[in-house]
């Protein structure tokens, strides 16, 4: 592709249909991601503990609570009594 041609699709392309474009990806590259690690259970190749396992998901959860609340970060009510 030559760069005139994307300079052009860049112009074209809104904030929303950029947000889809790469969102989509990004979210996709995770999900992939995540089945890779799922290889990760197969005992007959490795040894692991609960402990460590928890940890791992811990961190994950853990990460995807703060990127959720980075979306919904100014739709917060403020308390009232």
């Amino acid at each position: 592709m030559n760069p005139k041609s994307k300079s052009a699709r860049q112009m074209e392309e809104n904030r929303h249909e950029r947000f889809k474009r790469i969102a989509a990806k990004r979210t996709n590259e995770i999900l992939e991601k995540i089945r890779i690690l799922g290889n990760c259970s197969n005992k007959s190749s490795y040894e692991y503990t609960e402990e460590e396992v928890n940890k791992i998901f811990s961190e994950i959860d853990k990460q995807l609570r703060l990127t959720k609340a980075r979306f919904s970060a100014g739709k917060r009510e403020r308390f009232k009594l």
